[in-house]
Protein backbone atom coordinates (compact mmCIF):
# COMPACT_ATOMS: atom_id res chain seq x y z
CA UNK A 1 0.00 0.00 0.00
CA UNK A 2 1.40 3.52 -0.74
CA UNK A 3 0.50 6.61 1.21
CA UNK A 4 0.02 9.78 -0.83
CA UNK A 5 0.72 12.26 2.10
CA UNK A 6 1.86 15.49 0.96
CA UNK A 7 3.06 16.54 4.51
CA UNK A 8 5.30 13.61 4.70
CA UNK A 9 7.33 14.28 1.30
CA UNK A 10 7.32 18.18 2.63
CA UNK A 11 9.19 16.87 5.63
CA UNK A 12 11.82 15.23 3.05
CA UNK A 13 12.29 17.71 0.97
CA UNK A 14 12.75 20.12 4.44
CA UNK A 15 15.37 17.84 5.56
CA UNK A 16 17.05 18.10 2.22
CA UNK A 17 17.50 21.37 2.14
CA UNK A 18 18.47 21.65 6.08
CA UNK A 19 21.59 19.16 4.67
CA UNK A 20 22.06 21.39 1.05
CA UNK A 21 22.08 24.99 3.27
CA UNK A 22 24.84 23.03 5.24
CA UNK A 23 26.79 22.23 2.76
CA UNK A 24 26.46 25.75 1.16
CA UNK A 25 27.70 27.38 4.43
CA UNK A 26 30.52 24.77 4.37
CA UNK A 27 31.70 25.30 1.43
CA UNK A 28 31.07 29.70 2.29
CA UNK A 29 33.47 29.16 5.68
CA UNK A 30 36.21 27.07 3.46
CA UNK A 31 36.46 29.94 0.88
CA UNK A 32 36.77 32.57 3.35
CA UNK A 33 39.62 30.30 5.18
CA UNK A 34 41.18 30.10 1.92
CA UNK A 35 41.27 34.05 1.01
CA UNK A 36 42.25 35.08 4.81
CA UNK A 37 45.52 31.78 4.59
CA UNK A 38 48.68 32.67 3.66
CA UNK A 39 49.40 29.36 3.44
CA UNK A 40 49.31 25.82 1.60
CA UNK A 41 45.85 25.43 1.37
CA UNK A 42 45.40 27.67 -1.40
CA UNK A 43 47.62 25.45 -3.67
CA UNK A 44 45.27 22.40 -2.86
CA UNK A 45 42.09 24.17 -2.47
CA UNK A 46 40.22 21.85 -4.89
CA UNK A 47 41.08 18.81 -3.43
CA UNK A 48 40.74 20.13 -0.06
CA UNK A 49 37.21 21.33 -0.75
CA UNK A 50 36.10 17.84 -1.96
CA UNK A 51 37.47 16.30 1.28
CA UNK A 52 35.84 19.00 3.10
CA UNK A 53 32.60 18.12 1.61
CA UNK A 54 33.56 14.25 1.27
CA UNK A 55 33.90 14.37 5.76
CA UNK A 56 30.70 16.74 6.17
CA UNK A 57 28.32 13.79 4.31
CA UNK A 58 28.50 10.98 6.86
CA UNK A 59 27.70 13.33 9.74
CA UNK A 60 24.69 14.39 7.67
CA UNK A 61 23.65 10.68 7.34
CA UNK A 62 24.30 9.49 10.96
CA UNK A 63 22.44 12.41 12.61
CA UNK A 64 19.78 12.18 10.14
CA UNK A 65 17.57 11.19 12.73
CA UNK A 66 18.58 13.72 15.60
CA UNK A 67 18.30 17.12 12.94
CA UNK A 68 14.50 16.07 11.71
CA UNK A 69 13.19 14.92 15.12
CA UNK A 70 9.73 17.26 15.78
CA UNK A 71 11.07 18.17 19.52
CA UNK A 72 13.92 19.98 18.53
CA UNK A 73 15.92 22.35 22.03
CA UNK A 74 18.93 25.11 22.21
CA UNK A 75 20.85 23.24 24.23
CA UNK A 76 20.44 20.00 21.98
CA UNK A 77 21.39 22.60 18.44
CA UNK A 78 24.62 23.01 20.58
CA UNK A 79 25.36 19.71 21.77
CA UNK A 80 24.89 18.65 18.11
CA UNK A 81 27.73 21.58 16.77
CA UNK A 82 29.99 20.65 18.93
CA UNK A 83 29.60 17.15 17.99
CA UNK A 84 29.59 18.21 14.29
CA UNK A 85 32.60 19.99 14.39
CA UNK A 86 34.54 17.20 16.35
CA UNK A 87 33.38 14.50 14.28
CA UNK A 88 33.95 16.41 10.90
CA UNK A 89 37.75 17.65 12.06
CA UNK A 90 38.52 13.95 12.85
CA UNK A 91 37.17 12.99 9.53
CA UNK A 92 39.17 15.49 7.76
CA UNK A 93 42.22 15.57 9.63
CA UNK A 94 42.66 11.62 9.46
CA UNK A 95 41.92 11.28 5.63
CA UNK A 96 44.20 14.35 4.93
CA UNK A 97 47.14 12.08 6.52
CA UNK A 98 46.27 9.25 5.19
CA UNK A 99 46.18 10.27 1.82
CA UNK A 100 49.52 12.29 2.44
CA UNK A 101 48.38 15.14 0.37
CA UNK A 102 49.69 17.73 2.10
CA UNK A 103 49.90 19.62 5.70
CA UNK A 104 47.70 21.98 7.03
CA UNK A 105 49.30 24.33 9.57
CA UNK A 106 47.56 24.11 12.75
CA UNK A 107 46.13 27.90 13.08
CA UNK A 108 44.54 27.75 9.56
CA UNK A 109 42.25 24.51 10.98
CA UNK A 110 41.82 26.42 14.11
CA UNK A 111 40.42 29.48 11.87
CA UNK A 112 38.33 27.09 9.50
CA UNK A 113 36.49 25.08 12.48
CA UNK A 114 35.94 28.15 14.71
CA UNK A 115 34.16 30.29 12.03
CA UNK A 116 32.35 26.63 11.45
CA UNK A 117 31.28 26.34 15.09
CA UNK A 118 30.34 30.11 15.08
CA UNK A 119 28.64 29.77 11.63
CA UNK A 120 26.20 26.10 12.08
CA UNK A 121 25.63 27.48 15.91
CA UNK A 122 23.83 30.62 14.34
CA UNK A 123 22.77 29.10 10.82
CA UNK A 124 20.97 25.85 13.00
CA UNK A 125 19.40 28.40 15.49
CA UNK A 126 17.83 30.31 13.12
CA UNK A 127 16.90 27.41 10.98
CA UNK A 128 14.95 25.74 14.34
CA UNK A 129 13.01 29.14 14.14
CA UNK A 130 12.11 29.17 10.59
CA UNK A 131 11.26 25.14 10.43
CA UNK A 132 9.08 25.70 13.67
CA UNK A 133 7.38 28.84 11.99
CA UNK A 134 6.83 26.51 9.16
CA UNK A 135 4.52 24.07 11.17
CA UNK A 136 2.51 26.48 12.95
CA UNK A 137 1.04 27.74 9.89
CA UNK A 138 -0.04 24.42 9.38
CA UNK A 139 2.37 23.06 6.82
CA UNK A 140 4.95 19.81 7.41
CA UNK A 141 2.00 18.41 9.96
CA UNK A 142 2.22 14.92 11.14
CA UNK A 143 -1.47 13.16 11.48
CA UNK A 144 -1.28 11.27 14.70
CA UNK A 145 -3.90 9.51 16.76
CA UNK A 146 -3.96 8.40 19.70
CA UNK A 147 -5.20 5.21 21.32
CA UNK A 148 -6.77 5.61 24.79
CA UNK A 149 -8.53 8.22 26.86
CA UNK A 150 -6.53 7.61 29.76
CA UNK A 151 -4.17 10.58 32.14
CA UNK A 152 -1.21 9.41 29.74
CA UNK A 153 -2.82 9.49 26.44
CA UNK A 154 -4.21 13.32 27.95
CA UNK A 155 -0.93 14.19 28.91
CA UNK A 156 0.49 13.11 25.53
CA UNK A 157 -2.29 14.97 23.77
CA UNK A 158 -1.43 18.30 25.88
CA UNK A 159 1.95 18.60 25.32
CA UNK A 160 1.84 17.53 21.23
CA UNK A 161 -0.26 20.91 21.26
CA UNK A 162 1.60 22.82 23.58
CA UNK A 163 4.07 24.45 20.94
CA UNK A 164 2.72 24.83 17.54
CA UNK A 165 6.23 24.33 16.26
CA UNK A 166 6.21 20.79 16.84
CA UNK A 167 3.94 20.21 13.94
CA UNK A 168 1.45 17.39 15.33
CA UNK A 169 -2.01 17.24 14.48
CA UNK A 170 -3.94 15.08 16.70
CA UNK A 171 -7.00 14.03 15.13
CA UNK A 172 -8.24 12.51 17.80
CA UNK A 173 -8.89 9.41 20.32
CA UNK A 174 -9.51 5.56 20.31
CA UNK A 175 -10.33 3.27 22.84
CA UNK A 176 -12.82 0.06 23.70
CA UNK A 177 -15.00 2.65 24.86
CA UNK A 178 -15.34 6.26 25.77
CA UNK A 179 -15.88 7.77 29.39
CA UNK A 180 -18.54 9.71 30.29
CA UNK A 181 -16.11 12.98 31.42
CA UNK A 182 -14.06 12.83 28.42
CA UNK A 183 -13.71 16.01 26.75
CA UNK A 184 -11.59 15.35 23.78
CA UNK A 185 -12.31 14.36 20.43
CA UNK A 186 -13.42 10.51 20.32
CA UNK A 187 -13.37 9.00 17.44
CA UNK A 188 -14.63 5.29 17.82
CA UNK A 189 -13.79 2.01 19.08
CA UNK A 190 -10.28 -0.41 18.45
CA UNK A 191 -12.54 -1.73 15.34
CA UNK A 192 -13.08 1.66 13.76
CA UNK A 193 -9.15 2.25 13.63
CA UNK A 194 -8.21 0.28 10.29
CA UNK A 195 -10.34 1.88 8.09
CA UNK A 196 -10.28 5.54 9.61
CA UNK A 197 -6.79 5.51 9.17
CA UNK A 198 -7.12 4.58 5.46
CA UNK A 199 -9.57 7.40 4.65
CA UNK A 200 -7.27 10.37 6.72
CA UNK A 201 -3.98 8.90 5.77
CA UNK A 202 -3.12 8.49 9.67
CA UNK A 203 1.57 9.34 9.69
CA UNK A 204 1.88 8.07 13.45
CA UNK A 205 -0.09 5.86 15.94
CA UNK A 206 0.49 6.64 19.34
CA UNK A 207 -0.38 3.45 21.82
CA UNK A 208 -1.15 4.87 25.37
CA UNK A 209 -3.50 1.65 26.70
CA UNK A 210 -1.32 -0.71 29.11
CA UNK A 211 0.64 -2.91 27.98
CA UNK A 212 -0.63 -6.12 29.29
CA UNK A 213 -3.30 -5.81 26.41
CA UNK A 214 -1.40 -8.51 24.59
CA UNK A 215 -4.63 -8.65 22.07
CA UNK A 216 -5.74 -4.91 21.84
CA UNK A 217 -1.36 -3.59 21.16
CA UNK A 218 -1.24 -6.61 18.74
CA UNK A 219 -4.44 -5.71 16.60
CA UNK A 220 -3.19 -2.28 16.51
CA UNK A 221 0.51 -3.03 15.46
CA UNK A 222 -0.93 -4.57 12.41
CA UNK A 223 -3.10 -1.92 11.71
CA UNK A 224 0.04 0.57 11.75
CA UNK A 225 2.26 -2.05 10.04
CA UNK A 226 -0.37 -3.20 6.90
CA UNK A 227 -0.84 0.71 6.61
CA UNK A 228 2.89 1.56 6.98
CA UNK A 229 2.37 3.68 9.89
CA UNK A 230 4.81 4.84 12.36
CA UNK A 231 3.84 3.15 16.05
CA UNK A 232 4.85 4.62 19.15
CA UNK A 233 3.94 2.61 22.28
CA UNK A 234 3.42 5.00 25.61
CA UNK A 235 4.41 3.75 28.74
CA UNK A 236 2.43 3.63 31.56
CA UNK A 237 5.01 5.49 34.19
CA UNK A 238 4.25 8.98 33.16
CA UNK A 239 1.13 8.45 35.52
CA UNK A 240 3.73 7.87 38.24
CA UNK A 241 6.70 10.37 37.56
CA UNK A 242 7.33 13.84 36.10
CA UNK A 243 10.71 13.51 35.06
CA UNK A 244 12.78 12.34 32.42
CA UNK A 245 14.43 8.87 32.54
CA UNK A 246 16.45 6.34 31.03
CA UNK A 247 15.97 3.29 28.65
CA UNK A 248 17.97 0.75 27.96
CA UNK A 249 18.19 -3.04 26.82
CA UNK A 250 19.49 -5.86 29.17
CA UNK A 251 19.45 -8.67 26.71
CA UNK A 252 15.78 -8.95 24.95
CA UNK A 253 14.19 -7.15 28.43
CA UNK A 254 13.75 -3.52 28.53
CA UNK A 255 15.25 -1.94 31.74
CA UNK A 256 14.15 1.75 33.24
CA UNK A 257 16.03 3.67 35.44
CA UNK A 258 13.67 6.59 36.79
CA UNK A 259 16.47 9.11 37.79
CA UNK A 260 18.86 10.12 34.73
CA UNK A 261 22.55 11.24 35.49
CA UNK A 262 24.58 11.60 32.59
CA UNK A 263 27.60 12.15 34.84
CA UNK A 264 27.01 8.28 35.26
CA UNK A 265 28.80 7.76 31.67
CA UNK A 266 32.55 7.98 31.61
CA UNK A 267 32.98 10.69 29.02
CA UNK A 268 30.61 13.01 30.55
CA UNK A 269 32.59 12.91 33.83
CA UNK A 270 36.16 12.77 32.25
CA UNK A 271 35.09 16.09 30.23
CA UNK A 272 33.80 17.54 33.94
CA UNK A 273 37.16 16.24 35.86
CA UNK A 274 39.25 17.96 32.99
CA UNK A 275 37.36 21.38 33.07
CA UNK A 276 37.47 21.20 36.80
CA UNK A 277 41.02 20.28 36.67
CA UNK A 278 42.17 23.39 34.06
CA UNK A 279 39.99 25.81 35.67
CA UNK A 280 40.91 24.82 39.11
CA UNK A 281 44.64 25.30 38.18
CA UNK A 282 44.38 28.90 36.53
CA UNK A 283 42.85 29.95 39.59
CA UNK A 284 44.60 28.46 41.87
CA UNK A 285 47.90 29.70 39.68
CA UNK A 286 47.06 33.26 40.00
CA UNK A 287 45.43 33.10 43.67
CA UNK A 288 48.46 34.64 45.28
CA UNK A 289 47.56 37.81 44.18
CA UNK A 290 44.01 37.45 45.94
CA UNK A 291 44.66 35.36 48.53
CA UNK A 292 47.98 36.93 49.91
CA UNK A 293 46.29 40.80 50.81
CA UNK A 294 43.09 38.65 51.84
CA UNK A 295 45.25 36.75 54.09
CA UNK A 296 46.52 39.83 55.87
CA UNK A 297 43.12 41.41 56.45
CA UNK A 298 41.99 38.51 57.80
CA UNK A 299 45.01 37.86 60.45
CA UNK A 300 44.67 42.19 61.55
CA UNK A 301 40.77 42.16 61.61
CA UNK A 302 40.80 39.10 64.07
CA UNK A 303 42.75 36.37 66.27
CA UNK A 304 42.27 32.88 64.73
CA UNK A 305 43.42 31.31 61.45
CA UNK A 306 43.05 32.05 57.97
CA UNK A 307 41.55 29.53 56.41
CA UNK A 308 38.36 28.08 57.97
CA UNK A 309 37.49 24.12 57.98
CA UNK A 310 34.71 22.17 58.10
CA UNK A 311 33.33 18.64 57.48
CA UNK A 312 30.49 18.39 55.02
CA UNK A 313 28.58 15.78 53.15
CA UNK A 314 30.04 15.15 49.56
CA UNK A 315 29.70 12.76 46.91
CA UNK A 316 27.70 9.82 47.67
CA UNK A 317 27.34 11.42 51.46
CA UNK A 318 30.98 11.03 52.39
CA UNK A 319 32.26 13.44 54.35
CA UNK A 320 35.38 16.02 53.41
CA UNK A 321 37.34 19.22 54.66
CA UNK A 322 36.02 22.15 52.97
CA UNK A 323 38.28 24.98 52.81
CA UNK A 324 37.08 28.86 53.09
CA UNK A 325 38.31 31.83 54.18
CA UNK A 326 37.75 32.73 58.00
CA UNK A 327 34.93 35.64 58.22
CA UNK A 328 34.13 35.17 62.11
CA UNK A 329 35.51 35.03 64.82
CA UNK A 330 36.37 31.68 66.50
CA UNK A 331 33.06 30.38 67.53
CA UNK A 332 32.13 27.03 68.91
CA UNK A 333 28.64 27.35 66.70
CA UNK A 334 30.21 27.63 63.38
CA UNK A 335 29.43 23.37 62.75
CA UNK A 336 25.69 23.90 63.66
CA UNK A 337 24.75 27.22 62.94
CA UNK A 338 24.06 29.16 60.01
CA UNK A 339 25.28 32.60 59.21
CA UNK A 340 22.68 35.19 59.42
CA UNK A 341 22.46 38.62 57.78
CA UNK A 342 23.39 40.51 61.00
CA UNK A 343 25.41 38.08 62.34
CA UNK A 344 27.31 39.57 65.52
CA UNK A 345 30.26 36.57 64.82
CA UNK A 346 31.13 38.17 61.81
CA UNK A 347 33.89 40.53 61.00
CA UNK A 348 33.98 43.96 58.80
CA UNK A 349 36.63 41.97 56.94
CA UNK A 350 34.38 38.72 57.03
CA UNK A 351 31.66 41.14 55.90
CA UNK A 352 32.91 41.87 52.54
CA UNK A 353 34.83 38.66 51.77
CA UNK A 354 30.62 36.97 51.92
CA UNK A 355 28.95 39.31 50.10
CA UNK A 356 31.49 39.65 47.43
CA UNK A 357 31.96 35.22 47.67
CA UNK A 358 35.93 35.71 47.98
CA UNK A 359 35.68 33.41 50.78
CA UNK A 360 34.92 30.24 49.01
CA UNK A 361 37.99 31.07 46.77
CA UNK A 362 39.97 28.08 48.78
CA UNK A 363 37.70 25.96 47.52
CA UNK A 364 39.08 25.38 44.39
CA UNK A 365 41.88 23.70 46.25
CA UNK A 366 38.73 21.26 47.30
CA UNK A 367 38.19 20.99 43.67
CA UNK A 368 41.31 20.44 42.52
CA UNK A 369 41.88 17.48 45.21
CA UNK A 370 38.52 16.26 43.55
CA UNK A 371 36.53 16.26 46.81
CA UNK A 372 34.18 18.89 44.22
CA UNK A 373 33.56 20.34 40.84
CA UNK A 374 33.75 23.92 39.98
CA UNK A 375 29.86 23.29 39.09
CA UNK A 376 27.36 21.46 41.32
CA UNK A 377 24.91 21.26 44.62
CA UNK A 378 26.29 23.12 47.71
CA UNK A 379 27.91 20.95 50.00
CA UNK A 380 26.14 21.19 53.87
CA UNK A 381 27.18 21.20 56.82
CA UNK A 382 26.75 17.82 58.28
CA UNK A 383 24.25 18.91 60.87
CA UNK A 384 22.15 19.87 57.95
CA UNK A 385 22.52 16.66 55.77
CA UNK A 386 20.96 14.82 59.21
CA UNK A 387 18.22 17.20 59.71
CA UNK A 388 17.34 17.79 56.59
CA UNK A 389 17.67 14.31 54.70
CA UNK A 390 14.69 13.65 57.57
CA UNK A 391 12.42 16.79 56.62
CA UNK A 392 12.87 16.38 52.60
CA UNK A 393 12.05 14.00 50.51
CA UNK A 394 14.95 13.37 47.78
CA UNK A 395 17.39 15.80 49.84
CA UNK A 396 20.05 12.74 49.83
CA UNK A 397 19.74 12.40 45.95
CA UNK A 398 21.85 15.95 45.48
CA UNK A 399 24.80 14.26 46.71
CA UNK A 400 24.52 11.52 43.90
CA UNK A 401 27.34 14.11 42.36
CA UNK A 402 30.45 16.13 43.44
CA UNK A 403 29.14 18.81 45.57
CA UNK A 404 30.33 22.55 43.71
CA UNK A 405 31.44 26.09 44.58
CA UNK A 406 28.55 26.87 42.55
CA UNK A 407 25.18 25.51 41.36
CA UNK A 408 21.97 25.95 39.62
CA UNK A 409 20.48 26.67 42.55
CA UNK A 410 22.52 29.15 43.80
CA UNK A 411 22.41 31.49 40.32
CA UNK A 412 18.36 31.19 40.66
CA UNK A 413 18.76 32.65 43.92
CA UNK A 414 18.12 30.42 46.72
CA UNK A 415 21.45 30.30 48.35
CA UNK A 416 22.65 31.81 51.71
CA UNK A 417 20.18 31.47 54.95
CA UNK A 418 17.02 29.05 54.61
CA UNK A 419 14.38 30.41 57.36
CA UNK A 420 11.91 28.20 56.20
CA UNK A 421 11.96 24.75 54.94
CA UNK A 422 10.39 25.52 51.35
CA UNK A 423 13.50 27.40 50.83
CA UNK A 424 15.53 24.49 51.69
CA UNK A 425 13.20 22.52 49.30
CA UNK A 426 13.43 24.93 46.17
CA UNK A 427 17.25 24.26 46.71
CA UNK A 428 16.60 20.62 46.37
CA UNK A 429 14.61 20.81 43.48
CA UNK A 430 17.18 22.78 41.63
CA UNK A 431 19.75 20.48 42.40
CA UNK A 432 18.16 17.34 41.41
CA UNK A 433 16.94 19.12 38.13
CA UNK A 434 20.46 19.83 37.91
CA UNK A 435 22.11 16.64 38.58
CA UNK A 436 19.22 15.19 35.80
CA UNK A 437 19.96 17.52 33.15
CA UNK A 438 23.59 18.23 33.20
CA UNK A 439 25.40 19.16 30.20
CA UNK A 440 28.81 21.04 29.68
CA UNK A 441 27.47 23.67 28.14
CA UNK A 442 24.78 24.29 31.38
CA UNK A 443 28.00 24.35 33.74
CA UNK A 444 29.32 27.41 31.13
CA UNK A 445 26.08 28.94 31.86
CA UNK A 446 26.09 29.08 35.68
CA UNK A 447 29.87 29.80 35.91
CA UNK A 448 28.79 33.29 33.80
CA UNK A 449 25.95 33.68 35.62
CA UNK A 450 27.86 33.35 39.22
CA UNK A 451 30.35 35.96 37.38
CA UNK A 452 27.70 38.18 36.87
CA UNK A 453 25.75 37.73 40.18
CA UNK A 454 29.04 38.74 42.21
CA UNK A 455 29.48 41.77 39.71
CA UNK A 456 26.13 42.89 40.69
CA UNK A 457 26.21 41.88 44.23
CA UNK A 458 23.62 39.40 45.61
CA UNK A 459 21.27 40.19 48.57
CA UNK A 460 20.97 36.38 49.76
CA UNK A 461 25.24 36.43 50.34
CA UNK A 462 26.05 37.29 53.90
Amino acid sequence: MTKANNNEGYGRYIQLILTASDLILLNIIFVLTCLLSHDMIREHARVTMFLVNLSYLPIALWFKNTTSQRTIYMDHIFLHVIQTVGIHALLFVTMSYVLKIWHIPAKTLLFFYTLMFTGFTLWWSIARRITKYYRSIGRNFIQAVIIGTNPTALRLYNEMLSDAGYGYKVMGFFDKECPEDFKENYLGTIEDLDAYVKAQQIDEIYFAISGQDDETIGRVIKIADDNVIQFYFVPQISRYINRGFDLYNMGPVAVMTLRRNPLKRFVNRLLKRSFDLLFSSIVLLFSPIVFIPVAIAIKLSSPGPVFFKQKRTGHLGKDFNCYKFRTMKVNTDSDSKQAEKNDPRKTRVGDFLRKTSIDELPQFINVFLGDMSVVGPRPHMLKHTHDYSQLIDKYMVRHAIKPGITGWAQVNGYRGQTEQLWQMEKRVEHDVWYIENWTFLLDVKIIIRTVINAIQGEKNAF
